[in-house]
């Protein structure tokens, strides 16, 4: 996830989170909490919702002693008293969906999740080791990264998606368009691309309140990255389609996300996603208008700090997410390659 630039046109109703152990009210019976993360980005955010008798839980942080640690002092603290109901995760990141298992094993709750999800999260839990196999060094290979980084990157900057528990065997599959009542509300699913493959997010049209996932937050950009397993993908132009969905929905919309502060803005903050992933595109096209560059060469173009092997593996995937955008939309095309290594050049 990256920083972009605002026009400090939102608004935000609550100023400072929730510290460590804490809930706050930010709609009736819509409370929020924190739980940390040993990244960069240093939380996520827990939204837990008022459903009849317990609570409905969105999202989990990631499998560690410290996340399970958080929520049984939760359990015990501020939601000591009522029963958790179920457990509805927006997507397969390890810090939304890691500890779903132990959490519906835990408070014998079950837990609803889009189909992609689900089976996307399974795949990476199942066969933990498959992303260093020689595909996927391939993939890094053939676009530029020399071998040390790419072995670095491989076997070392994909552990964040292993930091996730056994999931639940079954579980309830929300799809877009359905309804949800959870306690006195009536929620639409709405899914969204880019950032994750059918990521699902809540929206309450009565009272303009939509739990937004990572979708859109409010001084980040959600990572958009192209993975080897589908390498000619265009999660980009599917979260920019997203981006523009959301002028669909009333501009003075509560917005929830999953990291960072809530906020009002939702039309002034997906234009200026959009305004920001075109300034990169323009960057990397000003890049290769005079000579073939491969995807690798870009990444000091965007990023301009040092990153460590779990930073350059985002990093590496979000450029080419913006490269394989533009040779979808007539930007670039292929030059010939050299010495095996895939070029483009601005069109």
């Amino acid at each position: 996830m990256t920083d972009t630039p605002t026009r400090d046109a939102l608004l935000y109703p609550f100023p400072e989170p929730p510290k460590a152990g804490e809930v706050r009210e930010v709609a009736p019976g819509i409370l929020w909490t924190r739980i940390a993360l040993p990244f960069q980005l240093n939380h996520v955010n827990i939204f837990i919702l008022d459903d009849g008798d317990g609570w409905a839980v969105l999202d989990t942080g990631i499998a560690n002693e410290a996340t399970r640690a958080a929520w049984d002092a939760l359990a015990k603290g501020p939601l000591a008293g009522r029963r958790m109901t179920r457990l509805i995760v927006t997507h397969f990141h390890p810090d939304h969906i890691g500890l779903a298992g132990w959490l519906c094993e835990r408070f014998d709750m079950p837990m609803l999740t889009t189909q992609t999800s689900y089976l996307g999260c399974l795949n990476i839990s199942l066969s933990p080791g498959a992303l260093d196999a020689k595909v996927y060094r391939d993939f890094y290979l053939e676009h530029g990264l020399d071998p040390a980084t790419t072995d670095r990157v491989a076997t070392n900057g994909h552990g964040y998606l292993r930091m996730v528990a056994p999931l639940p065997p079954t579980f309830t599959r929300i799809v877009a368009g359905d309804d949800i009542r959870i306690g006195g509300r009536r929620w639409r699913v709405m899914t969204g691309d880019g950032h994750a493959p059918e990521q699902a997010m809540l929206w309450n049209p009565e009272e303009k309140i939509l739990l937004a996932a990572d979708q859109v937050l409010a001084k980040i950009s959600p990572n958009v990255s192209v993975w080897a397993v589908d390498p000619d993908g265009d999660p980009l132009g599917l979260y920019i389609r997203s981006l523009h969905g959301f002028k669909n929905l009333p501009e003075d919309t509560l917005v929830l996300p999953g990291h960072q502060l809530p906020f009002y803005g939702l039309h002034e903050r997906s234009s200026e996603l959009v305004a920001h992933h075109e300034s990169r595109c323009a960057a990397i096209a000003e890049t290769c208008a005079k000579k073939p560059c491969a995807a690798s060469e870009f990444v000091p173009v965007i990023f301009h700090r040092a990153l460590d092997p779990h930073q350059m593996s985002f990093a590496f995937t979000e450029v080419l997410a913006h490269v394989n955008y533009m040779l979808r939309t007539d930007r670039l095309k292929w030059a010939e390659p050299e010495n095996g290594v895939r070029r483009v050049l601005a069109a």
